[in-house]
């Protein structure tokens, strides 16, 4: 889309977007708006105009568009004709025109007017200002006098301009003085291409409207990695672009690399031994026309930039531009402003000193080298030997016999370039004493008149090269003025000496030239002696010459004499402006920093004191923990207050509308501009400073006195970072305030503020990370600047981020600026301080290759700052430096200068630390050693040892940093970082080729940089599809976990940061989902195979085998686990990395998960055989029974038919009667032996404790029957403990003892009751495996360590086991009995009575009784097992209706569930409630999940829902079966049941009494008895879900034999292990971690924990203990005290990490405060004495905290 002309809406004029170049030169006309005709005046109308213009109109209904194309255009000058005479019959004759627009066209014709073809084409010139001239050439032979005329025609206006001339026939003494000025007015007339034109001939003609921007430079694209030179014309741009960034020296070649050879065979070339070569412009461009094109093509901040790296290359820069795009040349002025130069002027020589001076204000004396028409001499080759030292040539300017010097330019004629001497004091080498400026015109003087007088006006003197003076040069001469003195330097040999001495004679008086003035350079003159003697000129004008000027000074002089100036634009002027307003008020800059910057000094010095304060809690002496805290809270809010109450200064109001309120193009101008501006302020006041120390150092000793002026230093150091810092400092104490609720969002100010910086950063300006001053990050600007980035890039925002370290001054932010050409902070008299950090945008093509969409570079403060040396913290800073930066990088280049090995070996040791800190992390960078000021070419095989023994140092440098990091395994450097000792490894040469000032960048320097740029980018390419870089949401969370590791000196076993956190609870829920998978697989299995051995007999039944299978399945599910573990580790999923070192965790919980199901298994198929094998001897017995009672039946039937009378009903039950109890009074019974299960236990206990001496023995021997035991609840008595006489004394240890073995109680007693519970639930017999297992169960839990530092007697133990034997043994005994009673014969024979009464009457009767034996086999046969069948499947059921809906997401992981905990109970205030969560955390857990099982099923359909699917998949399954046995052909009822049921013998165990019971006396059609039980069997589903219904859930849940409920608590409960000081549950995944840790720690007193001398509840809390000066006693430690901070030695399976921020612990702060007299009364104790800020936090807050500390917002 175009630039916007003139906008008009809603009723008036709206210009804030109008272009420009049109700003006050456009106005709407309305006067035929009724006809629908707006009109549109463009007023002084520019040639720039020319161009199609859109009109849009719109309005409510509809839209309009036109189109019209506007051609400016000037009228030519009356054309001049002029005769040359070339020979005797033939004549030249050229015609002129100028000052016209756009290009004309020369035609030529007779004065008859017939049309002469064999002219030249014309020739169109550009002219200074903008407008052509044009001109054309006829070479004609006249043979007599004629008449010839031509015509000049600008076809846009039908304009033609003609001229004619008479033509005599030339004379001989004509010619010979025509003949010279033919030849030299052709040279100077010849042109080249048109600036169009040699765009389009580099392919850059569309950058000529739309510039090309910094940002489009720097961008990483494709070409950067690609190698060679250019192929291609259109590549020379780029190719000058990217060297000139990279400030290599090669940048001004633009010659094509070599195509390659063709095999072509030789051609006759005739005579021509040797072929002349002629330049093809196709193959090659004039470095200068390259330049002046890449200018024109580039927007003032590129122009700016470009200059500034030639500068450093020592290339002559542009100092005007021809009049190529625009209607005058311009003066580059504001493209020089950042250029700074030092040098040492002869007077400081001997003192050593310098100055340091921007070079647009550094004034100097001029002088300026021209030409004269033709010139055999090298003017630009001179200038670089006049200009270079000795022994150090150097090309300034470009000359013919550089590479592509010699190609014809095309759009240079014209440009003015300027170059300086800077010395450096030294005499001997110094050309020049003093500095001085040399102007270099490219062009004949003749055709550049414009330029020429300018450097009349601002040169010292003028050199004036010449072959010869013929009389047209003498006329340009005569005219010049007498203020500039001019010399003349003459090549002798061109034979015209003495017209030019004479020209030059009469020149002397008329401008009082001396003899000195002019030099003749013949072929015998040494060019050496030539030089010297020109230097020596030189140094006379420098010593005499009282005319000195300045850039500004030019700009003055160009103004006059209508020169454009590149910053006289509106935008740059009214930027200029804003500034002038700011900086005009500095006077004294530590004086306006403390006036207008009010809220960085003290106040934020202090501020950051605070907060590191409140993480380290280093003066706190005998103040509680969390009183200390709430102090410095208290202090820190007063701070804030303090910084909030402050109103914006007026300079600071000024910066922030430069920065917020100007437009984009004004922004910039401003930003550069005051960054210039004050810049040069701080080098004015730093030279006050350097002089004012050094007088004090030689007037006085006292350190005082020079420790005040060290101060001033840092505090008259002004930048843009430190506005930025005041905005950010404003910005958090409004947040601030805004968070404390003294303020609401709509009174916020500055909101917008972030959103500023962000388009900074955008804009490629370094934005501020760590403030060197205060050593802080304002974490909450530097978080919602980055915010409001990643919003502004749409998301998009995956980093590559890259920082440096290395010691001071050592050129680490220039190695950045050379690899990435940026613009970090190199002089100034500053080193950077703090971090500052650049955004690089990588092309949208290169993105996918790479896996980021751009660079962050972070440019770091150096370490080992001789400024902090004295400091005691000093290798604390640089450690704490380093392992932020380390931290959030993910390449890390240590930058060394290898001629001082002991810094290198203390920068080593720093660098190791913090890499060793993030390994911990799972975060491994890679890292790339430079080794600077290392030149020689061998370097890299030369050090190949040295590399050797240099990565034997950092091995051994590990091993020792973690040793002081307390790190338990042995780790090498390799393990840390992504470390190759061939490839990371870089040996750089020193930055400047040379002695500076005047050495240009070293070549090597710049090579080397970029390949090592280029090694980067094609090493993230190669890693990219396994690297798993950050977005700037994730850098944010980096950012803030590293910085508050940094503040709490914790960095090892602390570290968890939000994005670790998440990585790991998506690893536990993913293996929690995977777990349960391999669960229900065993849980269906194992329901499987219970069914299939209670439908085998004893003798088929194999325990081996099953035991077999159940290893090979498990073995299976373990293998699938571990596999879905790798390939989720290797799925790419964002921050895998972070949490790979809990990746062992979860493989050793897979293997201890594989082991548990396997004894589970086990124990269950065991279990099951024993009861098959069992319950297989009764209906032994019980079959021997009922066949004898059969036999009876059929005997009496036959009977019964062979009386004579026929029986009625009543007859047939009498007669059944009397049967039945003569049978059974006959068969013998023999009743079951009745256990006495109390004193089979007893025994047991006896015999397991045997071996425990005789004082347990005596205690069993006096504890009584174990029947009188476990009818009482257990109280422990005193004689449960045996203390020490130490730990007697310790009141607080034995409350602590007390209460915790109560707690070991009631688990205990739980545990075995459930054990119990189930072992009643199974309805089987009791064994005596039953008590042995109980045994182990309490002996297991009581050799825990845990438990063994409680202090507990023997007679604890004995009391225990006797307690918890006592109760189950009433439980066994009932069991038993009722065992016995059910399977007592009598009663199983009575049972089926009115079913062999049934049969008997219908066989009597000889009734069909098919339907009614497949109703009995239905209710009787298939219902129970029906029943079972959904019993036993119904809870895996549950489960995963439960897990699989969408709101159970606290069911996914540990931490979840936390967190779903936490706050229901914040959401339900209970007091009790919070007790037992505390208190009782097991049991709570139990509740809560049987509790929300029936809230899940309140709605009674939704679990009967569940039932009718599990009833109606077997039913199917049954209907099949059935279905498919009417196709078998069995013979007998018997045949078909018995296929029935092995066809289901895996799914339904089928009652074997109830289906003998069916198959009696069964003579039923068999299709005909599958057909009815297939119509009862639906009656039967109608009835059993009838019957689902009639049960409340409780009692279903109750009987299930997997219960949800259990399984449920076995996934989130986990290890069950609490903090051992507040007591909070482990969150950890997997039950085989490492370390036990949770999100958040909660005050000591809730735990009961009180202060023994006030009795008051303490209210410390342990996550701000471990980094206090508070101390704990240990319970194995004799009573002593022991520091918080070591209690990692106490406890190694325990991590407690500080707080994450001041607000993470308001959770647990709030509910103390609530209940604090509940909590007292509920405990015995006084309330805590809580601080007063506890008091302000609300509900509200609570919450939040919650949401921040489990990453749930």
């Amino acid at each position: 889309m175009g630039s916007v002309v003139h906008s008009y809406y809603n009723g008036a004029n709206r210009l804030q977007d109008q272009a420009v170049e049109f700003k006050g030169r456009t106005q709407l006309s309305f006067q035929e708006i009724s006809q629908g005709v707006v009109s549109l005046s463009l007023l002084n109308a520019r040639l720039s105009d020319s161009g199609e213009y859109r009109c849009i109109i719109v309005d409510s209904h509809q839209g309009a568009t036109g189109d019209v194309i506007l051609q400016v255009a000037v009228l030519y000058t009356q054309p001049q004709l002029t005769v040359f005479y070339q020979s005797r019959d033939e004549i030249i004759l050229q015609c002129k025109s100028k000052g016209g627009y756009p290009e004309a066209e020369i035609t030529w014709q007779e004065v008859n007017g017939n049309q002469l073809k064999y002219s030249e084409q014309t020739a169109h010139l550009r002219t200074s200002e903008g407008t052509f001239e044009v001109q054309s050439n006829l070479s004609i032979r006249v043979q007599e006098n004629t008449g010839l005329c031509c015509t000049v025609t600008l076809k846009v206006l039908q304009s033609h301009a003609k001229v004619c001339e008479k033509i005599l026939v030339p004379q001989g003494d004509q010619i010979k003085k025509e003949e010279e000025e033919v030849l030299l007015q052709a040279e100077s007339d010849r042109k080249g291409k048109s600036l169009q034109e040699f765009l389009e001939h580099l392919k850059m003609e569309k950058y000529q409207a739309k510039k090309l921007t910094l940002s489009n430079v720097l961008e990483i694209n494709p070409e950067i990695l690609r190698d060679g030179n250019c192929q291609a014309l259109g590549e020379i741009p780029w190719h000058f672009l990217r060297k000139v960034m990279a400030l290599n020296m090669m940048a001004r070649s633009t010659r094509l690399g070599p195509a390659a050879p063709e095999d072509e065979e030789e051609q006759d070339t005739g005579n021509n031994v040797i072929p002349f070569e002629k330049i093809d412009s196709n193959v090659c461009a004039n470095p200068l026309d390259v330049l002046c094109a890449v200018l024109c093509c580039s927007d003032r901040f590129l122009q700016r930039e470009i200059l500034f790296k030639m500068s450093m290359c020592q290339f002559a820069l542009p100092l005007l531009l021809p009049a190529l795009d625009t209607p005058k040349c311009m003066l580059m002025l504001w493209a020089m402003r950042d250029i700074v130069r030092k040098w040492t002027p002869h007077n400081l020589a001997e003192s050593r000193g310098f100055r340091e001076e921007s070079l647009v204000l550094t004034s100097v004396p001029t002088v300026s080298f021209v030409r004269l028409g033709r010139c055999s001499l090298s003017k630009s080759k001179i200038l670089n030997k006049v200009l270079s030292p000795p022994q150090q040539q150097h090309d300034f300017f470009i000359h013919q016999d550089m590479e592509s010097g010699n190609v014809p330019r095309d759009i240079a004629e014209g440009l003015v370039e300027i170059s300086w001497y800077f010395p450096g004091g030294r005499e001997s080498s110094d050309p020049f004493q003093e500095p001085i400026a040399v102007i270099n015109l490219r062009g004949d003087i003749e055709c550049h008149r414009l330029q020429f007088s300018f450097l009349a006006e601002v040169s010292s003197a003028v050199f004036i090269f010449a072959d010869c003076i013929s009389e047209r040069e003498y006329e340009l001469l005569s005219s010049l003025k007498e203020s500039t003195k001019y010399y003349f330097i003459l090549n002798n040999q061109s034979g015209n000496s003495s017209e030019t001495l004479g020209s030059l004679n009469t020149l002397t008086s008329l401008l009082k030239l001396s003899k000195s003035q002019l030099l003749v350079k013949d072929k015998t003159s040494n060019k050496a002696e030539f030089v010297k003697r020109l230097q020596s000129i030189i140094g006379n004008i420098l010593s005499f010459s009282h005319k000195q000027v300045n850039m500004e000074d030019m700009a003055v002089i160009a103004r006059e004499l209508g020169i454009q100036v590149d910053e006289d634009c509106e935008e740059c002027q009214h930027a200029n402006a804003c500034i002038e307003e700011i900086t005009g008020e500095i006077k004294d800059v530590a004086e306006y920093k403390r006036e207008m910057l009010k809220l960085q000094g003290d106040t934020w010095k202090n501020l950051a004191k605070v907060e590191k304060e409140l993480c380290r809690m280093k003066k706190q002496m005998d103040v509680p923990p969390e009183k200390y805290k709430s102090q410095l809270q208290e202090k820190l809010l007063k701070l804030r207050t303090e910084q909030n109450n402050c109103d914006f200064s007026e300079g600071l109001i000024k910066f922030l509308d430069g920065t917020g309120n100007l437009p984009q193009m004004e922004k910039h101008y401003f930003l550069k501009g005051i960054k210039f501006r004050l810049d040069h302020i701080t080098r004015c006041n730093l030279s006050t400073l350097r002089n004012l120390y050094k007088e004090k150092c030689q007037a006085t000793d006292n350190p005082q006195q020079l420790a005040k002026v060290d101060q001033l230093f840092s505090a008259s150091s002004l930048g843009v970072e430190h506005f930025m810092r005041e905005l950010g400092q404003f910005y958090e104490a409004e947040q601030s305030m805004f968070k404390e609720g003294k303020m609401t969002e709509s009174e916020r100010k500055y909101t917008n503020l972030p959103g500023i910086a962000a388009d900074l950063m955008l804009d490629g300006f370094p934005m501020e990370l760590i403030d060197g001053d205060a050593s802080n990050i304002p974490l909450q600007w530097v978080t919602d600047v980055l915010t409001e980035l990643h919003a502004k890039l749409g998301g998009r925002s995956k980093m590559l981020v890259l920082t440096v370290l290395g010691v001071q001054s050592t050129g680490k932010s220039t190695l950045l600026n050379t690899m990435f050409g940026l613009q970090f902070a190199v002089s100034s008299g500053r080193c950077t301080r703090g971090a500052f950090m650049s955004l690089i945008k990588v092309a949208e093509t290169l993105r996918p290759e790479l896996g980021y969409d751009f660079i962050l570079v972070i440019d770091t403060e150096g370490l080992k700052a001789p400024e902090l040396a004295k400091l005691e913290d000093s290798y604390e800073h640089d450690n704490k430096l380093a392992t932020l930066v380390v931290g959030l990088s993910d390449i890390t280049i240590v930058n060394m200068a290898m001629e001082n090995a002991t810094e290198m070996k203390d920068i080593l040791q720093i660098v190791v630390h913090a890499f060793l800190r993030m390994e911990e992390t799972g975060h491994k960078p890679n890292c790339q050693f430079v080794h600077q000021n290392v030149s020689d070419v061998s370097a890299h095989e030369q050090n190949m040892r040295d590399r050797k023994h240099l990565l034997e140092h950092l091995n051994e440098m590990t091993k020792a940093a973690a040793r002081m990091e307390k790190q338990p395994k042995e780790l090498t450097f390799s393990d840390i970082m992504d470390y190759n000792l061939e490839e990371h490894n870089w040996y750089i040469p020193g930055l400047w080729h040379g002695v500076p000032p005047m050495a240009p960048v070293n070549m090597g320097y710049s090579e080397r940089v970029s390949k090592l740029k280029k090694y980067l980018l094609q090493y993230t390419r190669s890693r990219s599809p396994n690297r798993n870089l950050k977005d700037i949401p994730q850098f944010i969370e980096w950012v803030k976990s590293l910085w508050n590791g940094v503040k709490h000196e914790n960095f090892i076993f602390s570290f968890r940061n939000s994005l670790v956190a998440e990585a790991y609870n998506q690893l536990c829920l993913r293996y929690s989902e995977w777990e349960w998978e391999l669960r229900k697989e065993m849980h269906l299995w194992i329901c499987d195979q219970e069914t299939a051995i209670q439908n085998q007999l004893p003798n088929e039944l194999n325990l081996n085998h099953l035991k077999l299978e159940t290893h090979s399945k498990l073995l299976c599910g373990e293998k699938r686990i571990l596999e879905c573990l790798e390939k989720y580790f290797e799925s790419g999923v964002k921050n895998l990395h972070l949490i790979e070192k809990y990746r062992e965790d979860f493989i050793k919980s897979t293997k201890g998960l594989k082991n548990e199901l396997e004894c589970y298994l086990f124990s269950k198929c065991e279990e099951a055989i024993v009861i098959q094998k069992g319950r297989h001897k009764i209906d032994n017995i019980q079959a021997k029974y009922r066949k004898t009672i059969e036999g009876k039946v059929v005997s009496l039937l036959e009977d019964c038919r062979n009386r004579n009378s026929r029986l009625s009903n009543m007859d047939l039950e009498t007669e059944f009667e009397t049967m039945w109890s003569n049978t059974l009074f006959s068969l013998d019974f023999s009743p079951s032996k009745q256990l006495q299960i109390h004193q089979d236990m007893q025994k047991q206990l006896k015999q397991s404790m045997s071996t425990r001496g005789s004082a347990i023995n005596q205690m069993l021997q006096k504890a009584g029957p174990l029947m009188n035991c476990g009818i009482k609840s257990f109280t422990i008595r005193k004689e449960h403990f045996n203390f020490s006489r130490t730990k007697a004394r310790d009141e607080l240890f034995i409350h602590n003892c007390r209460t915790n073995t109560e707690k070991l109680v009631i688990s205990l007693k739980d545990k075995c009751c459930s054990y119990v519970e189930e072992k009643v639930n199974s309805k089987v017999d009791y064994d005596e495996t039953y008590c042995r297992e109980l045994i182990h169960i309490i002996d297991e839990r009581l050799k825990k360590e845990e438990v063994e530092q409680l202090c507990t007697s023997y007679s604890f133990e004995v009391d225990l086991k006797l307690h918890i034997l006592g109760h189950a043994a009433h439980a066994f005994q009932k069991m038993h009995d009722d065992f016995i009673k059910e399977n007592d014969p009598i009663q199983r024979l009575e049972k089926f009575k009115p079913q062999y009464f049934s049969i008997f009457r219908d066989l009597y009767l000889e009734k069909d009784a098919s339907q009614q034996r497949a109703r009995d086999f239905c209710e009787q046969c298939l219902k129970p097992a029906l029943l079972d069948y959904v019993k036993n499947r119904l809870g895996i059921k549950i489960m995963d209706d439960i897990l699989g809906n969408g709101q159970s997401i606290e069911y996914s992981s540990r931490t979840f569930f936390q967190f779903y905990l936490l706050k229901k109970l914040l959401e339900e205030m209970d007091f009790d409630n919070y007790v037992k969560y505390i208190n009782n955390y097991e049991d709570f857990v139990k509740s809560e999940i049987w509790k929300d099982i029936l809230y899940h099923y309140k709605k009674k359909e939704d679990l009967e829902a569940l039932e009718k699917e599990i009833l109606s998949i077997i039913i199917k399954k049954i209907t099949e079966v059935l279905k498919n046995s009417r196709d078998e052909r069995e013979s007998t009822i018997s045949d078909f049941v018995a296929n029935f049921c092995r066809e289901l013998q895996s799914d339904l165990v089928i009652c074997k009494d109830s289906l003998e019971m069916i198959l009696f006396q069964n003579t039923a059609n068999i299709k005909q008895f599958s057909e009815d039980i297939e119509v009862f069997l639906s009656v039967l589903e109608l009835n059993l879900s009838s019957e689902f219904k009639a049960v409340n859930t409780e009692k279903k849940l109750s009987v299930l034999q997997i219960k949800p409920q259990d399984e449920l608590f076995r996934k989130v409960f986990g290890c069950g292990k609490q903090c051992p000081f507040c007591k909070v549950p482990c969150e950890a995944g997997g039950m085989a971690h490492k370390e036990h840790f949770a999100s958040i720690h909660r005050p000591q007193g809730l735990a009961k924990l009180r202060d023994l001398s006030t009795e008051r509840l303490e209210y410390s809390l342990c996550s701000s203990d471990v980094v206090s000066n508070a101390e704990f006693r240990h319970r194995d430690a004799e009573g002593k005290y022991h520091p918080y901070k070591d209690y990692h030695r106490y406890y190694p399976d325990w991590r407690i990490q500080p707080d994450s921020s001041i607000e993470a612990s308001d959770y647990w702060k709030f509910v103390f405060k609530e209940f604090n007299h509940q909590f007292a009364r509920k405990y015995k104790a006084k309330p805590a004495d809580l601080p007063e800020n506890w008091g302000k936090i609300t509900k509200e807050q609570a919450l939040e905290s919650m949401k921040g500390v489990f990453n749930m917002k």
